[in-house]
C-alpha cells in the first residue's frame, strides 16, 4: 500500500523560516521543516505533488489552524499539535503507533527511541522506531526531534540539516543537550 498523495500544498513564512505543508480532504499529509527562503520550501513541496498550490484563503479550516499553530510555535509558544487531523493513509500500523506515541510528548519533553517503542507497545524495537521516525512525513507536528538515542545522545535526524536541525528545534523548546554548564563558585575568604 502506498502513502497518500497530498492534494494541495502551501508555503508560508514563520519566525523560523519558510514552512511547506500539504493536505488531503482528511488531514495533513506532509510538512517540511523551516527553510531559509521560500524557493527552497517550494522546491521541497513540489517533490510531494504536482497538484494544486493553494492559498491560505482556499485552505480548509484545519490547515489554517495548522499554520496558526506552527507560527505560534515559531514564536516560542508551547503548542499541542495533536489537535490537528492527520491523513496517514498507507502508513503501516507500526509507524502509526510510533507516531501516536510521539504525539503524546509535550513541548520540551524528550524520550529515547527505546522508551518510545515501549510506550507504543513495541518493546525492544528501538532501531525500528528510529527507522520509522526517519520516514516521518510530518516532522514538527509528529515531534520526531524529541526522540533521543540511549544515554541522552542526540541520535539521528533525517531532515535537512541533520542533527544540527534537531538540536536547534530542541533548543527552541528549551532542551539543552550535553553536559551542564560549569557551576559558578563563589568563595568568601
Amino acid at each position: 500500500m502506498s502513502e497518500a498523495l497530498p492534494q494541495n500544498r502551501l508555503v508560508f513564512e514563520t519566525e523560523l523560516g519558510f514552512v511547506a505543508i500539504a493536505w488531503s480532504q482528511v488531514g495533513l499529509t506532509r510538512l517540511a521543516l523551516p527553510e531559509r527562503d521560500r524557493e527552497a520550501a517550494e522546491r521541497r513541496a513540489a517533490r510531494w505533488t504536482a497538484e494544486t498550490v493553494a492559498t491560505l484563503d482556499e485552505a480548509p479550516a484545519f490547515v489554517s489552524e495548522a499554520v496558526a499553530l506552527i507560527r505560534r510555535y515559531a514564536q516560542g509558544e508551547a503548542i499541542d499539535f495533536s489537535v490537528l487531523p492527520l491523513d496517514l493513509a498507507g502508513i503501516d500500523p507500526f509507524r502509526r503507533a510510533i507516531y501516536a506515541a510521539a504525539l503524546k510528548l509535550g513541548q520540551g519533553e524528550v524520550t529515547t527511541y527505546g522508551e518510545l517503542a515501549d510506550h507504543a507497545g513495541f518493546p525492544r524495537m528501538a532501531r525500528e522506531t528510529g527507522a520509522a521516525l526517519g520516514r516521518n512525513p510530518l516532522p514538527l507536528v509528529v515531534p520526531c526531534h524529541r526522540i533521543l538515542a540511549a544515554g541522552g545522545k542526540i541520535g539521528g535526524f533525517s531532515a535537512p540539516g541533520g542533527t544540527v536541525t534537531k538540536e536547534r528545534l530542541l533548543s527552541h523548546e528549551g532542551v539543552q543537550l550535553g553536559p551542564p554548564p560549569p557551576a559558578q563558585a563563589s568563595f568568601a575568604f
